[in-house]
C-alpha cells in the first residue's frame, strides 16, 4: 500500500489506486466532475429557472415546487404512482433541492464521496421508479438501464475509485481528524 503524508498525518492509499496510471485517475476525475455538475446544474436550473428544464416562472425562488412539480406530473406512472404523489410536499421539495446541491458540490469537490454516491444513487433510483420504465410506451427507451441508472453507477465508480483524490480535495478530506475517526465519511 502506498502512503501519503498530509499535515503530519500518514494516509494509506487504497489498494485500487496502486498501479493505476495518471490517465486512469484523470479519466475518473473528469467523470467525477461531470456527474457532480449534473447534480449541481439541476439545483441551479430549478432554483433560478434558467430556462433549460425549468422556466423562470417555475423557479424555486419564484415559488416553484421542483419535486412536487415532477411528482404530480403525468411523467410519474406505474404502480408506485400513488406513493410518489403521496409524498409530494414542500418538505420533499426542500430535501430534493438539498440533495441536488449537496451531492453536486461534494462530488465536484471530491469529498464525502461514499455518502454522496449513496444519496445520489438513491435519488436516481427513486426518479427511475417514479417514471416506471417497465411499461410499453414509457418515456424511457430501455426499461432496465436508462440515464438514472447510468448516473447512479457513475457515482458508485467515483466513490469506489476515490476519484476525489485527483483534481479534488479527497486526500485533504481524508486527513481530517473526524474523517479519520469515522471512515464512512470518506
Amino acid at each position: 500500500m502506498a502512503s501519503t503524508t498530509i499535515r503530519g498525518a500518514t494516509l494509506n492509499a487504497p489498494a485500487h489506486d496502486v498501479g493505476t496510471t495518471r490517465l486512469q485517475r484523470r479519466t475518473r476525475a473528469v467523470m467525477r466532475l461531470a456527474i457532480g455538475f449534473i447534480f449541481l446544474w439541476a439545483f441551479l436550473d430549478k432554483t433560478f429557472g434558467l430556462g433549460f428544464s425549468t422556466p423562470a416562472e417555475r423557479a424555486w425562488l419564484n415559488g416553484g415546487t421542483p419535486a412536487q412539480g415532477f411528482l404530480n406530473s403525468p411523467g410519474v406512472t406505474g404502480p408506485l404512482q400513488p406513493f410518489f404523489v403521496g409524498i409530494a410536499s414542500p418538505l420533499v421539495d426542500f430535501l430534493f433541492m438539498l440533495g441536488m446541491i449537496a451531492v453536486g458540490l461534494a462530488v465536484m469537490l471530491g469529498v464525502g464521496l461514499r455518502i454522496s454516491a449513496a444519496a445520489g444513487s438513491l435519488i436516481m433510483v427513486f426518479m427511475y421508479l417514479a417514471e416506471w420504465p417497465f411499461a410499453a410506451g414509457a418515456a424511457s427507451t430501455n426499461p432496465l438501464v436508462d440515464y438514472h441508472i447510468i448516473y447512479a453507477l457513475a457515482l458508485i465508480v467515483v466513490a469506489v475509485f476515490a476519484a476525489g483524490d485527483t483534481w479534488g480535495f479527497g486526500i485533504t478530506w481524508k486527513a481530517l481528524p473526524i474523517v479519520r475517526k469515522y471512515p464512512w465519511l470518506v
